[in-house]
């Protein structure tokens, strides 16, 4: 079998090729080159895919069995790739997000037939419009589209804290280990699915070339259901610190002008999400989430807490973290004063 993957070294992509190049898939990954070593016995086509006219002449005598973007986040970037592989692949795999359900949800289990619809996030908007422009190319002129909606997925290169700043979430690790406390918007009770991505890879790779997936919509999303207090419990534990929590109101994050948490909040991680998972269950028999989110936390906070060049530290965001904390302490004394 042979596949193509735009980008293909990401946070969920990168496990799925060293899933395929081990099953002994022909696989070639075009993108600009950055990551390509964590992906050995991988072809190489090393383009800028926004080059469309690079990219025909490269493909111009190939046939895929499947090709998947991991990186279209726009309507332009999905029709340019229509363009560039219609009649050129038996499957053409996007990456969606389900963080395009329906905001607020008007109801807490979400199936594939939850409708998309969120006013709070961009990011969300074009990954809906793109659905609808595949849908539409699918059904016209039987482009063979297959969409994929992961919900929270991380791997050892990532960790699935509640809010972090503009450098990733060692920050917010390094403040547990300090024993400071941490940021965590509404009371932490609101449930969320994480996955980590070796466990979503098999899903995946189980729709690849998949005949039934073909005109489907399919969500892999994590089974186990946490509360955000317990994630960030599981990753302090790791990482030898303590959770403390500083809870502040959604809508008082949303009022500072130094991070725009709107969409990643009110569109995301606010909302309690209970995932059915039965159409990839049907599709994919042989899928199951393998290991628990304290098994993976310990597995990626190792792999941060061993590689320096992961620990980036972020003194802007530690101030504001600061700064909030003592606002809300010092809220929470005016009101022991009532």
């Amino acid at each position: 079998m042979k596949a193509l993957f735009i980008g293909g070294t990401g946070v969920i992509s990168t496990s799925i090729s060293q899933l395929l190049v081990s099953q002994g898939w022909d696989l070639t990954l075009l993108n600009r080159g950055n990551r390509q070593s964590d992906v050995p016995g991988a072809k190489q086509l090393i383009l800028n895919v926004n080059d469309e006219a690079a990219v025909a002449k490269a493909i111009e005598n190939e046939h895929f069995d499947v090709v998947a973007d991991f990186i279209c986040f726009v309507p332009a970037q999905a029709e340019r790739d229509i363009r560039l592989f219609k009649g050129k692949t038996d499957q053409y795999i996007f990456i969606s997000s389900a963080s395009a359900y329906q905001k607020p949800l008007a109801h807490p289990v979400i199936r594939e037939s939850t409708p998309l619809s969120n006013p709070y996030w961009e990011y969300s908007r074009n990954k809906i419009a793109i659905e609808e422009l595949l849908m539409r190319e699918y059904r016209q002129n039987g482009f063979p589209i297959t969409i994929v909606r992961p919900s929270h997925t991380f791997s050892w290169r990532s960790l699935p804290v509640a809010i972090h700043g503009d450098k990733g979430p060692w920050q917010v690790v390094k403040r547990m280990r300090e024993g400071k406390k941490v940021l965590m918007p509404g009371d932490g009770s609101s449930l969320w699915a994480v996955m980590n991505s070796e466990d979503f890879a098999p899903a995946f790779v189980g729709l690849m070339g998949n005949i039934h997936a073909i005109g489907q919509a399919v969500q892999i999303t994590g089974e186990e259901l946490l509360t955000w207090n317990q994630i960030m419990e599981s990753i302090a534990r790791a990482a030898g610190g303590e959770y403390r929590p500083c809870y502040v109101p959604t809508d008082v994050l949303m009022q500072t002008k130094k991070y725009d948490f709107t969409g990643a909040l009110l569109g995301d991680k606010s909302n309690t999400v209970i995932f059915d998972n039965s159409l990839l269950h049907r599709l994919v028999p042989t899928f199951q989430q393998r290991r628990t989110f304290d098994q993976c936390a310990r597995e990626s906070v190792a792999y941060f807490l061993s590689h320096p060049e992961m620990q980036t530290e972020d003194p802007d965001f530690d101030a504001f973290s600061d700064a909030l904390v003592d606002i809300m302490e010092d809220a929470a004394e005016k009101v022991r004063r009532i």
